[in-house]
C-alpha cells in the first residue's frame, strides 16, 4: 500500500482551495468583460447613427430625410436602452476608454446619459417632421449630450 505524504495531506487542501479562489476570480473577470462589451456595443450604436447623421448635415454623404429619421429612431431606441447596468462597479478595463470618474461621479454620469436620451427622443420626433434645419439643431444638441460625457467621463 502506498503513504501518502505529510506535504502531500497538507498541501492538497491548499491547492483544491486555490482553485476555487482563482475560478470566483475568473467568473467575476468574465462578467466585467461581458460588461464592457455591451456598453462598448451601446457606444458604438451611438456611434454609427451620429456619424451618419452628421455626415448628411455636413454634405459629405447626400442628404436623405427618411435614412435620416431611421438614424435618428435607432439612436433614439439605444438611449432608451438601460446602459448602466454595463457600469458596475470594479469594471475599469483597460479595454474601455471609460475613466474613474464615471464610478466617483456615477450620479452625474447617469443625469448626462438621460440628457442624451432626452436630445436623442427630441431628435427623432424632428426628423420625423422633416424640416433640415430643425433637424440641423436637434442634432447639435444631441452631438453636445454626448460631448458632455466624453468630455468628462471617456479617455
Amino acid at each position: 500500500m502506498k503513504r501518502i505524504s505529510r506535504f502531500t495531506k497538507q498541501s492538497v487542501p491548499a491547492m483544491s482551495a486555490l482553485s476555487l479562489l482563482l475560478s470566483v476570480s475568473t467568473v467575476g473577470a468574465d462578467e466585467v468583460e461581458k460588461a464592457v462589451d455591451y456598453r462598448q456595443g451601446v457606444m458604438n450604436v451611438y456611434s454609427w447613427n451620429m456619424k451618419a447623421m452628421s455626415n448628411m448635415m455636413k454634405g459629405k454623404v447626400p442628404y436623405d430625410q427618411k435614412a435620416f429619421a431611421a438614424h435618428a429612431n435607432d439612436l433614439a431606441a439605444a438611449s432608451a436602452l438601460k446602459l448602466m447596468p454595463g457600469f458596475p462597479e470594479d469594471s475599469e478595463s483597460e479595454e474601455s476608454d471609460a475613466l474613474p470618474e464615471i464610478w466617483m461621479e456615477f450620479d452625474d454620469f447617469e443625469a448626462k446619459h438621460r440628457a442624451l436620451g432626452e436630445a436623442a427622443s427630441n431628435l427623432s420626433r424632428i426628423a420625423a417632421e422633416g424640416e433640415k434645419g430643425a433637424m440641423g439643431e436637434a442634432l447639435k444638441k444631441a452631438g453636445k449630450a454626448c460631448k458632455a460625457c466624453h468630455k468628462k467621463y471617456k479617455n
